[in-house]
């Protein structure tokens, strides 16, 4: 795995920054949203993630900011590997089950085991199986850049998507 660490000194502009309004008005671009998934002994671990993006195509490269504190980076970092499972217009309830900090029941999920051992979800639009790649420090944030080893679509609705604090529908 391929490291780059930059430290910056977040601190002294984040006092002239309003985050609560800088939020708001990041809350403005309409993104996708995706549930993160690995395991580590037998525990899998999920946390639902809106920055998400792809990078490149040759090497099918992808990326997703995660929390620092998250208690599911340990887990990735241990394992080098994940999945990047993109949420259903109808699976707000998945998408709020991980976003909690209590510990969501897989039991109430249903999934099976990619090719690295993570969990994939079933219902899911699509998936993309995933090696760690890269990390790069993001202030609070890490961005995590893995490289995708197995995908696949596995429905046709449309997308699950956020705008400002909550889900929209899109017409297709």
């Amino acid at each position: 795995m391929d490291m780059i660490a930059s430290r910056n000194d977040s601190a002294k502009h984040s006092s002239v920054l309003d985050t609560r309004a800088f939020r708001g008005v990041c809350g403005l671009f309409v993104t996708g949203v995706t549930v993160i998934t690995s395991q580590a002994g037998g525990e899998p671990v999920g946390v639902t993630v809106n920055s998400f993006t792809s990078v490149s195509l040759d090497p099918p490269l992808v990326l997703f900011c995660i929390h620092h504190l998250s208690r599911v980076w340990p887990v990735i970092e241990q394992t080098e590997s994940f999945a990047v499972n993109i949420l259903a217009e109808d699976q707000a309830e998945v998408c709020r089950a991980f976003a909690t900090k209590a510990h969501p029941h897989f039991s109430t999920v249903k999934s099976r085991y990619g090719a690295t051992g993570v969990p994939i979800l079933d219902d899911a639009l699509g998936y993309l199986e995933c090696t760690l790649h890269r990390v790069i420090d993001g202030g609070d944030h890490l961005i995590v850049i893995g490289r995708v080893v197995d995908f696949g679509a596995q429905r046709e609705d449309g997308p699950l998507t956020f705008f400002r604090s909550g889900h929209l529908r899109l017409e297709i």
